[in-house]
Order: C-alpha cells, then structure tokens, then sequence
C-alpha cells in the first residue's frame, strides 16, 4: 500500500506523453498484468488519459481489424523508467478512477492525523468531560471500527445528551456500529430520566404523557 509521502511524490511528478504532448496522470497500477497475469512491478503508472492522443484514438480501429473487438490503447510510463509502452484497454474510462488526486491524498492524510489525535483523547475526554473526540470518531465513517466502538463506550460516561442530535441525523454504514450506539443512547437518555418523542423526536422528560413540543400525547413511554 502506497503510503502519503509516496503518493504525494508521485503524483507531483511531471511527465508527458511524447504522442499528444499531454501530462501523463498518476495512476494506481491494476492488480494483474492485463498481458500475463504478472505484476506491474511499481504501485503507480503514468498514463495517458487524452481521448484525442492517436494512441488513444487510433488504437480502436487497429484492435478491430487485429483481434475482432472493442478496445483501444493508453500510452503509459512506469517510475524510473526511460521508456513507456502500450496497455490495452476496453473503454474511456479505463484508469479514470484510479488517478491519485494531491489534493485528495493531502485532505486523507489530514482525516487520518485527526484521527489518531482524537483516539489519544478517548483516554482524557471523561476526565475532561470533552465530547468532541468521542462524537467525532463516532460520526467518522472513515475511522476504523474499534476506535469507533470505544468512544461509543464513554458517551455513558461523558453524560452529554448534546450528542443525540447529530448522531440521529447521522446515516451509519455499519450495522455494527448503528446497533452499538442506538443501545448507548438509550442507556444514556434512561440515565438522565430523558425519553425521545416518538413523532419530533425531541428530548422530554421520561414521565411525560404529552410532548412539550408537538403536543402529540401517549399513553406509555415511547422509546427509539
């Protein structure tokens, strides 16, 4: 796996392709060889992704009259090498979705350093009574699962029902970590006599009969 300095690196390198003159994007090499089923042998490949570069353009018809299919060719150019050469692909958008964006490399990076500054807070946050970090991995859908499942264990301890609202508005990918913190809240909201109305789904007290806020009433204590 490429790491940040490697695809920073990479994808500010310049290099050109010597058939149309366009800037060869940095790409992430496929899993196979598509000609042998061997490995590319780097991580990372320049291609060319001009649609008008002859390679690109001309490579259909001589695929047709050659093999008797659809496809094409993309000029490409591995790390450290003097000379590219050709891969065959099947349509446009061919390596379109594997180009390394800086400014996406450099905003992932950040999210990760968050990341692990806010699960060295978990350790503090109770004390401290600071919600931020545990809400902030809880509502990370790029953080990983254990980190996410622990600062769910402390919002019993952190007692902040300010926390209820942006995870309900939430949309959890994970079952997993949907059923952990709808369980938690529950827990939390009993601690504090507190109930969820069922119709606004506003905070009221747990022996309301009527919500002070939609005015809907019930007979029993609704829960979420």
């Amino acid at each position: 796996m490429l790491s940040y300095d490697d695809c920073l690196k990479y994808s500010q390198e310049k290099h050109f392709c010597p058939h149309c003159k366009t800037r060869l994007s940095c790409c992430e090499t496929p899993p196979f060889h598509i000609g042998d089923g061997l490995g590319w042998g780097a991580e990372v490949m320049f291609v060319c992704l001009n649609n008008d570069c002859p390679v690109f353009s001309k490579g259909w018809d001589q695929i047709e009259n050659q093999y008797g299919h659809n496809g094409s060719y993309r000029y490409f150019l591995l790390p450290n090498e003097k000379k590219g050469d050709f891969v065959m692909v099947g349509s446009d958008q061919a390596f379109t979705g594997s180009v390394i964006d800086p400014e996406i490399v450099k905003a992932q990076n950040k999210r990760y350093e968050q990341e692990k500054e806010y699960l060295k807070q978990l350790d503090s946050c109770v004390a401290e009574k600071n919600l931020t970090p545990a809400l902030s991995l809880i509502l990370d859908e790029s953080a990983g699962h254990n980190g996410r499942l622990r600062a769910i264990s402390l919002l019993v301890d952190l007692n902040d029902l300010s926390c209820i609202d942006p995870i309900r508005n939430h949309k959890f990918e994970s079952s997993k970590i949907e059923h952990a913190v709808n369980s938690t809240l529950l827990i939390l909201l009993k601690n504090n006599f507190k109930k969820e109305c069922p119709y606004c789904a506003e905070i009221i007290k747990l022996q309301s009969k009527v919500c002070m806020h939609c005015n809907k009433e019930f007979k029993s204590s609704p829960s979420r």
